[in-house]
């Protein structure tokens, strides 16, 4: 009797390790961006870029003025990169970074932050694009708890 169980679940088996290695076969190539017909651009200012801080420092203003909160951001510290280009060649370059942020009330909070190749805006002309979240602070919960979907 348990000869037979192992036999079905050995061909089973085999029968899903075919399918898996046909389904590779027909997979599409990898063609990173940098080698496409239409290139993208993968190069992109770094963690700490003072461009990338400027933009968050001006847009986290921009929403608490919306909000009526009075805060604004005073500086950045411990900033590190924890990503780059980690949901594969082929797809849109980013680099995802954490750090802390200081604000205007003596808060210290985490934020987590994506640079992408450019704001795809209207060609790709606007600069490098930023998504931020500041934790306690996603008072639209666009990010998740934590920030969660700001990272990687």
């Amino acid at each position: 009797m348990r000869t037979g169980h192992f036999r079905r679940g050995l061909a089973i088996g085999l029968a899903l390790t075919g399918a898996l290695q046909a389904a590779a076969a027909f997979a599409r190539p990898i063609t990173p961006l940098e080698n496409r017909d239409m290139p993208y651009a993968t190069d992109m200012p770094a963690c700490d870029d003072p461009f990338v801080l400027g933009k968050i420092s001006s847009r986290f203003s921009s929403r608490e003025e919306y909000w009526n909160s009075g805060l604004s951001i005073a500086g950045f510290d411990s900033i590190v990169e924890t990503g780059y280009r980690t949901n594969g060649l082929d797809y849109l370059a980013r680099r995802y970074c954490v750090g802390r942020v200081t604000l205007n009330d003596g808060a210290s909070r985490k934020v987590t932050y994506v640079i992408g190749g450019s704001d795809l805006g209207w060609l790709g002309i606007i600069g490098p694009g930023v998504k931020w979240c500041i934790d306690g602070l996603d008072r639209d919960f666009a990010y998740g708890g934590d920030c969660r979907a700001a990272g990687p």
